[in-house]
């Protein structure tokens, strides 16, 4: 939340974008980018931990940024819902991107109005 005080909206939606970027290209890795869509793992284990380990690493992110456990708590479910759908096929990879940074425009407009996460 420093980042928002210190230097407003933009630079907290720069933030947490870097940290998308981070998570979802050089944390993700090999394993993970495949065994994260459910066809593509040995089995539901496998394939649920992956997942949610991935989920973890972006929550993480929203974590260091914003100090709100709350928020962290939320990106793991809705980032892990729609990587989910992407792995299903509902839609493509330019949607999945769009729909994790539209999450970041939103925690940015619910901080940047006084919503306060624990």
């Amino acid at each position: 939340m420093t980042i928002l005080l210190q230097s407003g909206p933009l630079a907290l939606f720069f933030a947490f974008a870097i940290s998308h970027a981070l998570a979802d290209f050089p944390l993700q890795g090999d394993y993970l980018a495949r065994v994260k869509q459910r066809r593509k793992a040995d089995n539901l284990s496998e394939w649920f931990i992956a997942l949610t380990a991935h989920s973890l690493i972006h929550a993480g992110g929203v974590w260091l940024i914003t100090g709100s456990v709350t928020l962290a708590a939320i990106e793991l479910l809705l980032h892990w819902l729609i990587d989910f759908g992407k792995g299903e096929g509902y839609y493509g990879y330019v949607a999945d991107q769009i729909l994790h940074l539209g999450c970041k425009v939103v925690y940015v407009i619910l901080l940047a109005n006084g919503v306060a996460f624990s």
